[in-house]
Formats: structure tokens, C-alpha cells, sequence
């Protein structure tokens, strides 16, 4: 059985933080549980281009507002409280937070725990280097 709490994975090397969001990454792929667990905060105001192509995610909004696009259709969607978000098809999209959203994610295959973002919007693949 593993127990973490937020506040403690907060105050530790859980946490990364990159220009428009942070993440404390509370399981992580060296848990052996298949996949990983982050508590995702996207800073208002900010627009962030993501493209996981590595990895599947699913992503759950507890609280703020935004819009994702979903750049193969061009759709928006709104996002606020009780919205997931599925990118199961490894979908290429931006994230707009209008309020700062507190996002709960779960990453396939899972991450090791300091990644950020790549150049074109993803994770490195799980062997890979990891983004600055």
C-alpha cells in the first residue's frame, strides 16, 4: 500500500514547475501501478500547446474554467468543475485557463516524475531525455 499526501509530494522533488502550469506528480511510473497520478495547476490567463504522442491522458477538472481545442477539428470545448477530458487518440490541442484550473490527470504509459515539455508539445517517450 502506498500513502502520499498532496501536501507533502508538494513540498518535495514531486513538484515541477514550468512557465504556464505546475505539477505534483503524487504517482509516479517507479510505483509500478501502470500509470501516473498528477495534481495539475494551469496558471490563469496562460495558453499552453500539448501533444502527448507518447502517452495517453485522461484529465479531470476540480476547479477554475478554460477552453481545450482540439487542433485536428478545431473544436473547443469548455472546461470547468466536473468536466474530464480524454486524450485517447493522442490528441494535438491548446489549453486556455480564464480561471486557474486544479486538474487531476492520469498519464499511459506512466511518468517518471521530472518531464516537461518538449518543444512540439509532448512527454519524451518512457527511455527517452527528458524536456527542459
Amino acid at each position: 500500500m502506498i500513502i502520499r499526501t498532496l501536501e507533502d509530494c508538494q513540498k518535495s522533488e514531486r513538484k515541477v514547475e514550468a512557465k504556464t502550469w505546475d505539477s505534483v506528480r503524487m504517482l509516479l511510473a517507479d510505483d509500478n501501478m501502470g500509470f501516473s497520478f498528477h495534481i495539475t495547476t494551469i496558471y490563469e490567463g496562460t495558453e499552453t500547446h500539448m501533444h502527448y504522442k507518447n502517452h495517453l491522458e485522461s484529465v479531470y477538472c476540480m476547479s477554475g474554467s478554460g477552453e481545450i481545442k482540439d487542433l485536428a477539428t478545431d473544436e473547443v470545448h469548455q472546461i470547468k468543475p466536473g468536466t474530464i477530458y480524454i486524450l485517447d487518440n493522442h490528441d494535438k490541442h491548446i489549453l486556455w485557463a480564464h480561471k486557474e484550473l486544479k486538474l487531476a490527470c492520469v498519464f499511459n504509459p506512466p511518468v517518471t516524475g521530472r518531464e516537461t515539455h518538449l518543444a512540439d508539445g509532448s512527454y519524451p517517450a518512457p527511455g527517452e531525455p527528458m524536456g527542459d
